[in-house]
């Protein structure tokens, strides 16, 4: 009989890979690390947003710097893993190749659904409630297939240059530790008012760590990056969601740079 604590469901979100803070090298090896120590039994890994700090595909270019990650998503997903990306406001401007070449599910709204027995609402967390107005206009801007349209048109050499000075400037300028606020948060109306039983919303996007109880019995939880986290030059440990499944009953939240799966 099947071992039900080894079948583990994953959450990670804000990765922030190509990002020039901290130690990018080192970030995208734990990453890497992470992908590769994923059990065989495995029931699903969930990437929450912002796993790259920018991503958009032309007809015949993809961002470069990526390869060794890319490559260890197409291994997780050759071995039966189930692999499962929410686009966030740094890289939604996927269009079908993490679909087609690698064979990664996208999910371009929040997903609810339930896993063993738990119901789970998911998603980066950025469209989840009501947001600052200023916040909502550029993310509407970001989701328009007419903006999209037109900023495909700049040659990938200004587009990818222009994206990565704009991330550098708001994430140094951003990069005090967010203070969660609790049932002010719009996440948090928006698990609270989701009309469905909810055991398990998690999320990202916040870039802090957060735990709290919803209205109705069910729990909210916010994945800490993989930047605020061993900022600077130490090492690198971004918060890792897991589920064991039915057996246990509840998400773990740890701090894992390599192994996240039980002995």
């Amino acid at each position: 009989m099947e071992d039900l604590k080894s079948k583990g469901y994953y959450f990670v979100a804000d990765v922030h890979l190509g990002l020039k803070t901290g130690n990018p090298v080192a970030r995208e090896r734990q990453f890497i690390a992470f992908l590769e120590g994923l059990d065989t039994h495995t029931a699903g890994l969930f990437l929450l947003g912002d796993i790259f700090d920018f991503w958009f595909e032309y007809k015949h270019v993809i961002p470069r710097g990526y390869t060794r990650v890319l490559g260890a998503l197409a291994h997780v997903v050759d071995r039966g893993i189930p692999v499962h990306f929410f686009p966030g406001n740094h890289d939604l401007w996927t269009f079908g190749y993490l679909e087609q070449e690698l064979g990664i599910q996208v999910h371009r709204n929040t997903l609810y659904i339930p896993l063993d027995g738990k119901y789970f609402l998911l998603g980066h967390g950025h469209r989840m409630g009501r947001y600052p107005f200023k916040n909502r206009v550029l993310h509407n801007m970001f989701h328009s297939r007419i903006l999209q349209k037109l900023f495909s048109w700049l040659h990938p050499r200004w587009a990818f240059a222009l994206a990565g000075k704009w991330s550098a400037f708001n994430r140094n300028k951003e990069f005090a530790t967010y203070r969660f606020k609790g049932e002010k948060e719009p996440v948090y109306q928006y698990a609270t008012h989701y009309g469905k039983p909810i055991d398990y919303c998690i999320v990202g996007h916040l870039h802090t760590s957060a735990r709290c109880s919803l209205p109705g019995g069910g729990e909210l939880i916010v994945l800490e990056d993989w930047l605020s986290v061993g900022h600077g030059t130490g090492a690198v440990r971004g918060e890792v969601g897991v589920f064991w499944g039915a057996k246990e009953g509840e998400v773990q939240v740890i701090k894992a740079a390599v192994m996240v799966h039980p002995d």
